[in-house]
């Protein structure tokens, strides 16, 4: 008897959808695995053990049920690295004097310093007149309190201004990322960041977050520079200068529900800037960590790193409705200015005016009420009563 099997002509025949093609055994071992590992201990049997032993003479003591030695030792815990100790704390501007560093300036723009011996630097005009000049650092002088020298110097602004909430839709899911390994030099800047956080309480350890995201180390750009390229050409170029510490909280964007509060048009903005004599353009130190998290929404916003799980009470950068709350913020910060002698785009602040005097009295009005609401302006992105400047990637004058 022959039995002859032609492999082309079985191939051309219906399949039987119940044949076994394969086997995965993967995903239920590594549940099975996990399950071992992870398995709280089983307190009422290790209840009825010990009170089998005891006698009426027996002293109760249950606490060595739960000593290290009965814990389960897994290897399938992250590993968490120890935070070093903070060698020194930030301080307030106010409390002391802080070492900055004073970068060169273009022509057009010098530094004037609001306290003795060189300290509390800003950045004004070089064009001014000495009378001029004057005028302006006694008003910088006497609203010294709305510009900030270091981030120790954010206060915050009042919960009941403004909240950050994070409403998410319904029956979203949970999203537990697991961290990611870092090399050595992203490692050394994801620590200074999250010592410098913890420091002025942005941020704070937690443990038991349904929901925690990744963080990211990116090259930081600088500002255009025009380079060769291999082909000899000049091109403009954004230099990397460092690297930056960020959140992905792309999976948490995805199950919040948008704020869909409307940004200003970037061509109205400049529209109105435009055709003034003076201006003063302001940016907020570190705007988005002015404005306080809602303590319910807090957990949200959790990340894990080498050095630990942590989440902000400050609102971080990278969330999707942070770019609405906070102008909404803004606006209803300056509602009364807006269009009259401010323009504002996110942080941006763009004060101007038809003289010098009246810009003046304008920049008075806007660093009152910075100061009332404890909103802190960056003392090196300010620029003050300059006759031109940058607004939003435009030359304005």
């Amino acid at each position: 008897m022959t039995l002859e099997l032609n492999i082309f002509n079985i191939c051309r025949q219906p399949q039987d959808l119940e044949d076994v093609q394969e086997v995965n055994l993967l995903e239920s071992i590594l549940e099975e695995e996990t399950y071992l590992a992870y398995q709280p201990t089983n307190l009422l049997f290790e209840l009825e053990n010990f009170c089998e032993l005891l006698t009426d003479d027996t002293p109760i003591d249950v606490s060595h049920v739960f000593n290290a030695e009965n814990k389960l030792d897994t290897k399938w815990r992250p590993k968490i690295e120890q935070l070093p100790p903070l060698t020194a704390s930030l301080k307030p501007s106010s409390n002391e004097i802080p070492t900055l560093e004073l970068k060169s300036l273009p022509n057009d723009l010098k530094y004037a310093f609001l306290g003795p011996d060189s300290t509390f630097p800003v950045v004004i005009s070089s064009q001014l007149s000495h009378d001029q000049e004057g005028k302006l650092m006694e008003v910088l002088k006497q609203h010294k309190g709305a510009i900030g020298w270091t981030i120790a110097d954010i206060k915050g602004i009042n919960p009941l201004v403004c909240t950050h909430r994070i409403y998410l839709e319904e029956n979203a899911k949970v999203s537990r990322e697991m961290q990611r390994r870092l090399n050595p030099t992203m490692k050394e800047v994801v620590k200074t960041e999250i010592l410098k956080l913890l420091d002025v309480g942005i941020i704070y350890p937690i443990a038991d977050s349904k929901w925690v995201s990744l963080i990211h180390v990116i090259p930081k750009k600088s500002g255009l520079t025009i380079v060769k390229n291999e082909k000899d050409e000049l091109i403009p170029t954004r230099i990397s200068t460092g690297w930056r510490m960020c959140i992905d909280y792309r999976k948490l964007n995805a199950a919040t529900r948008k704020d869909h509060f409307p940004l200003p048009f970037l061509d109205q903005v400049l529209e109105k800037v435009a055709g003034h004599d003076f201006y003063c353009f302001l940016d907020g130190y570190s705007g988005f960590y002015q404005i306080e998290i809602a303590p319910e929404d807090q957990e949200k916003t959790t990340f894990t790193c080498p050095f630990d799980t942590f989440t902000f009470r400050r609102m971080p950068f990278g969330l999707c409705n942070a770019p609405a709350t906070f102008q909404r913020c803004m606006l209803s910060i300056f509602s009364d200015m807006i269009e009259k002698c401010l323009e504002i785009f996110m942080d941006d602040f763009s004060v101007f005016g038809s003289s010098f005097d009246a810009c003046l009295t304008n920049l008075q009005a806007v660093l009152a009420r910075c100061e009332e609401k404890h909103l802190l302006l960056n003392w090196e992105k300010c620029h003050f009563m300059v006759q031109q400047g940058i607004v939003l990637g435009h030359i304005v004058s």
